[in-house]
């Protein structure tokens, strides 16, 4: 039965399952300017614009 369960999820939302592959998640290091140290941000982007955010 569980089985059955998942492959009706699966089939239920498929259109939301293709515009969720249209997104990316990006992880950019900043360099600190007081320590100068690395940190991280990530960000969730469509993936049209991640050369816009990379060269930002």
């Amino acid at each position: 039965m569980a089985k059955a369960a998942k492959t009706a999820i699966k089939t239920k939302d498929q259109k939301a399952a293709m515009e969720a592959k249209n997104w990316t998640k990006v992880v950019r290091t900043v360099r600190s300017p007081k320590s100068g140290s690395y940190t991280f941000k990530e960000s969730i982007i469509h993936k049209d614009k991640i050369k816009e955010f990379l060269a930002s």
